[in-house]
């Protein structure tokens, strides 16, 4: 079985472990362990009867659960999408229209991936190697350059604050901005755009609800962006990219006030745990993040040490040989419950120690 690119691959890891892939700790992929919320599964289970009829085609009831969430914007402003994979894919098509991208590198792959889709034209933009500091990138203001960034950063973990950010939007004559693990910030520390995006008619945010609800399996995100942009996309992908049991799961977990605080309060606590026991670590540096993963310079092969963990430990990291600015010297680690980073800690101390 091939190696797997992204994070998740539990059939790989289960073959390599030789065990049930129930049997694996799953490091690898950034997914809240305390969902998926009682309110999702409650939503999904009233609304199976309503497999039989087609989904609203235009999300009328789900672009105004979104909405709320986002005040004061309308329910045209927001696009529900198959995943923020989905919608990443329409993000790279209009960038691609434009005589250059730039791209703040490491990447998450699959910005390669759809951006090479369309044969866009590619200028990476580095961050400085162990700094994780997007420097001030020095160009002219122009209508036909793109700038495509996350925040918070994958791989580094890194939160870019506003004021590091909105020059661009005056710079570029388009800027999509990744929002993918901006819900695991509590509200007093969100770096969100998101009250930008009536100002600035060339800003994209994608947002995902997959990862802070624990539910990558039902593929859901939406998209924020002027209303005429979104009109456009709605034309362009093919119907019905959300399923009806999606829909429900999201309405159902966009009120879950009581979910959300118990996330944060998780990772308040959980996250600086795996920090300083990795930290203790001989060989290994973990770098300081905002999302619910950490970044870890290791001195040995990580190759070899995610064998090691999965056929000793049945654990599963993700290496970051998808990077190319990384490679086989730093591995990224899902933030989990306490008592499950600490078999994290102790399974890496066996093999280090």
């Amino acid at each position: 079985m091939t190696k797997p690119v992204h994070g998740g691959n539990l059939a790989w890891a289960a073959t390599i472990a030789g065990c049930q892939i129930s049997a694996i700790l799953d490091f690898s992929a950034s997914i809240n362990p305390l969902g998926p919320p009682d309110s999702a599964i409650n939503a999904i289970q009233t609304n199976i009867s309503q497999l039989r009829a087609y989904p609203d085609p235009n999300y009328q009831e789900l672009r105004k659960a979104l909405s709320l969430t986002h005040p004061p914007l309308t329910p045209e402003w927001i696009l529900p999408g198959n995943g923020a994979a989905e919608l990443l894919t329409w993000a790279a098509l209009e960038l691609s229209k434009l005589e250059k991208i730039y791209l703040v590198a490491p990447a998450f792959g699959d910005y390669r991936r759809a951006l090479q889709t369309f044969t866009a034209n590619v200028v990476e933009f580095p961050l400085t190697i162990g700094e994780w500091k997007l420097e001030q990138l020095e160009i002219e203001a122009d209508t036909n350059k793109g700038l495509l960034l996350n925040n918070p950063h994958n791989p580094t973990g890194m939160l870019m604050e506003l004021e590091t950010i909105v020059p661009y939007l005056e710079q570029f004559g388009l800027v999509v901005v990744d929002e993918a693990f901006m819900d695991f910030l509590p509200p007093p520390q969100l770096q969100s755009l998101v009250p930008l995006v009536t100002k600035f008619e060339n800003l994209v945010i994608l947002r995902s609800l997959t990862k802070f609800y624990s539910l990558p399996g039902l593929r859901l995100g939406y998209v924020i962006s002027h209303p005429e942009r979104l009109q456009k996309w709605q034309k362009w992908r093919d119907p019905w990219p959300v399923n009806t049991l999606a829909i429900a799961a999201a309405q159902g977990v966009l009120q879950d006030q009581a979910f959300q605080q118990e996330t944060w309060n998780w990772l308040a606590d959980a996250r600086p745990q795996l920090f300083q026991g990795l930290r203790e670590l001989p060989g290994l540096q973990p770098y300081p993040g905002a999302a619910n993963f950490l970044l870890v310079h290791s001195q040995t092969s990580v190759d070899q040490l995610q064998i090691k963990l999965l056929k000793q430990h049945k654990i599963l990291i993700r290496d970051c040989l998808s990077f190319p600015e990384l490679g086989d010297r730093y591995f990224r680690v899902a933030v989990r419950t306490q008592q499950e980073n600490q078999k994290l800690i102790d399974a890496l101390a066996e093999i280090l120690n």
